[in-house]
């Protein structure tokens, strides 16, 4: 069959872009469309710019022309991440969020929740609309960390659908698997149910017009983070590590699965928690009881950023038990460690998004 416009663009109407579930030609992805005697050039743009995710849109397109026309004819596609706003426009989850970042951790007591909870209030501080899902099945600790334990979830009708109502607390959302559960009994729970609730609160919750939307996963890895990648388009992800070998192996591998193929997520960076301890009477003194700049020379060494170091301090702690982060104090050490985590976040995030854009 003789090639021509019209009929490669029927052919390629039959392939549906699998997040937004339509087909790529209504939905505009089809660029640069070239078409001579024996060849087609085109290029298509895809919500998920995982490698898997080109890989299998490039079989699909190159299938499809192929069967209606021939095997003999020379397809050339490309296939890549469609442009941030276009994403965003298009995006059928969370389409009002402009920012999807997930904080992983390779093992727990790193401080990941806490660096999460902070890092949302410094985003709040700086005019950010926030919110915060707490994925941590296992330990719920945003309620507590933000004095919401005895708060519960409402809902709210959206174009005719009841969904969730995040609750609200410093000027920030949240949902917490905390809110659904008993906070004295343990959470037991198998992989499928807690992926399950995850989806829930992302895809269930009315989070509306935010500029960040923080994830706070559970430690290690496994169905948690691997339904997270299938279920939202992540724009990064940040890992949280103590300077300690033992935290850093499991960082190291944390970075690696993100790394994948198959996962394909961008490394925002790396934060070192816990990096010294500083005492209250000798504020100036700095005690490296971990190790020292363990989790920075493991960016550098695994060629992602550093995003900063956060001493342990008491008053972190309080802060975190007492309901409101130790980011919004004012002028002290340990909030200006988290403001400049916030700026470097920021940019780092931005910077990103414009190279993927390129």
């Amino acid at each position: 069959m003789e090639l021509n416009r019209d009929e490669v663009l029927k052919v390629l109407g039959n392939i549906i872009e699998p997040d937004l579930k339509k087909d790529i030609v209504s939905l505009n992805l089809v660029e640069d469309l070239e078409i001579e005697e024996e060849s087609i050039t085109l290029t298509v743009l895809l919500s998920n710019p995982a490698l898997h995710a080109r890989k299998r849109m490039q079989e699909a397109v190159e299938f499809n022309l192929k069967r209606f026309f021939s095997e003999s004819i020379t397809i050339n596609c490309t296939v890549k991440g469609m442009p941030t706003d276009t994403k965003n426009a298009r995006r059928k989850v969370l389409p009002d969020v402009k920012n999807i970042v997930a904080i992983a951790s390779g093992k727990g007591g790193v401080g990941k929740s806490t660096v999460t909870a902070n890092l949302a209030g410094g985003l709040v501080k700086a005019g950010y609309k926030v919110g915060i899902v707490d994925a941590d099945i296992y330990g719920p600790s945003m309620p507590t960390m933000f004095d919401v334990v005895n708060e519960r979830p409402t809902m709210i009708e959206v174009d005719g659908k009841d969904m969730i109502n995040p609750v609200e607390s410093l000027g920030l959302k949240l949902l917490s698997i905390g809110f659904f559960t008993d906070q004295d009994n343990a959470v037991v729970w198998r992989g499928p149910m807690a992926s399950k609730a995850l989806t829930q609160m992302l895809t269930d919750a009315h989070w509306g017009k935010l500029d960040y939307l923080l994830i706070d996963l559970p430690p290690g890895t496994g169905d948690i983070h691997l339904s997270l990648v299938q279920t939202v388009p992540l724009d990064g992800v940040v890992i949280v590590s103590t300077p300690q070998e033992v935290a850093l192996a499991d960082a190291r591998r944390g970075v690696n699965m993100f790394k994948m193929d198959t996962i394909k997520v961008p490394i925002i960076g790396i934060v070192e928690n816990m990096a010294w301890f500083t005492p209250a009477e000798l504020p100036e003194n700095k005690y490296f009881i971990f190790g020292r700049d363990g989790a920075k020379n493991l960016a550098e060494g695994m060629r992602v950023p550093f995003l900063g170091a956060i001493p342990l301090v008491q008053s972190v702690c309080e802060a975190g038990d007492s309901g409101k982060p130790a980011v919004f104090q004012q002028n002290t050490p340990i909030s200006k460690a988290f403001d400049e985590l916030v700026n470097t976040f920021v940019l780092q995030l931005s910077e990103i998004k414009e190279a993927i854009k390129k």
